[in-house]
């Protein structure tokens, strides 16, 4: 089951939601922004976006900082939805 984070009313009026989404257990932790049909994967592991499409600048600080506020509680779901896959694992996926 996805979980949903509560963002501000300032950002969710406009659109911005973030969840942790089912389905993704091979993909490296991560949250998604999104906004209408654009969405946004930020990690989990270094909190770093994870794709250069759609423009990453383009997600206000004030949504990013509402996400980071909570970024335990967002590992913690991560690792119960996907505990093969958990935020504090090694990525392989550069070596």
């Amino acid at each position: 089951m996805a979980f949903s984070l509560a963002l501000p009313k300032r950002w969710s009026a406009q659109g911005w939601k973030a969840k942790i989404r089912d389905r993704e257990r091979l993909e490296p932790p991560h949250v998604t922004i999104t906004r209408g049909a654009k969405s946004w994967r930020l990690g989990l592991r270094d909190g770093r976006f994870l794709d250069g499409e759609p423009d990453p600048r383009d997600v206000p600080s004030g949504v990013v900082e509402a996400v980071t506020e909570h970024w335990d509680r967002l590992c913690e779901q991560w690792d119960a939805l996907y505990p093969a896959n958990p935020v504090g694992a090694e990525d392989d996926t550069n070596d």
